[in-house]
Order: C-alpha cells, then sequence, then structure tokens
C-alpha cells in the first residue's frame, strides 16, 4: 500500500505542477499569450489574468496534499470539484461556441476526466489507511 501512495503523491505532485505554470504563464503573458488578437479588451485580459491566478492557486492547494495524501480527502475532493464545475463550464462554452484549441481540449480532459479519477484513487488510498490503522500490529 505504501507503494501506492507513493505512485500517487508523485502523479498528483506532477500534474498539480500543470496548472501552477500554466497560471502562471497566464499571470504573467495575459490574455496575448494564448495567442490572440494583441488589441483585446483590457477587461476581458484582466480576467484572464485573474482565472489564472485562480489556477495558480487550486495547484499550489493539490501540492499541499501531497504530503499525507491519506489524510486530504476533504480537501482533495473540493478542489476536484472546483476543477470539474470549470471543465463544466468549458464544456458549456464549446456547446456555445466552437470547437477551441487543442490545448483547451486537453485541459477539458484533464479537468472532466484525470481529475476525478485522481479524486478516487486518493479516496481508495485514504480507505486503505483508515483500514490499515484500525487493524493491530501483529506481536512479534
Amino acid at each position: 500500500m505504501q507503494r501506492e501512495r507513493r505512485i500517487l503523491q508523485r502523479t498528483v505532485a506532477l500534474v498539480a505542477l500543470m496548472p501552477v505554470a500554466a497560471g502562471l504563464y497566464g499571470v504573467l503573458t495575459g490574455i496575448d499569450g494564448i495567442g490572440t488578437n494583441p488589441t483585446v479588451n483590457v477587461s476581458a485580459d484582466s480576467h484572464f489574468r485573474y482565472l489564472s491566478g485562480l489556477q495558480t492557486g487550486i495547484g499550489l492547494l493539490f501540492l499541499t496534499c501531497v504530503p499525507g495524501i491519506e489524510g486530504k480527502t476533504t480537501l482533495f475532493r473540493f478542489l476536484t470539484l472546483v476543477v470539474v464545475l470549470g471543465g463544466l463550464a468549458r464544456l458549456l462554452g464549446l456547446a456555445l461556441t466552437e470547437v477551441p484549441s487543442l490545448t483547451m481540449l486537453a485541459a477539458l480532459v484533464l479537468e472532466l476526466g484525470l481529475a476525478p479519477l485522481l479524486c478516487l484513487w486518493q479516496a481508495r488510498v485514504a480507505n486503505h489507511a483508515r483500514g490499515a490503522a484500525l487493524i493491530p500490529e501483529p506481536i512479534p
């Protein structure tokens, strides 16, 4: 079980670096960083930077779950809910407008696919850890 826990921790750390990096990039470059028209509305750019800051924060909070991941179920589920809600909003946008770039489609797969799978995996590790804590150590 410890091996699975370590693999989960490494996977979450790696995946959490993606929104941190993408969010920081968006904060620093603004909406022009994704190749839009350079004459974009200043308010749209401000909103994009704000959302990029939230994305950075979500990634950092996922990173705080890595140590002691088996005990971070509530935070992990909350963060997953936030990510899935964002993914559902992106999916609605896809339905209402047109197909976005491959980068945005990849983000959609992460938001609606990978995030829930990681949440289920974290719950599995947490349940095993709780079960192991209830079983007394054998006497040598």
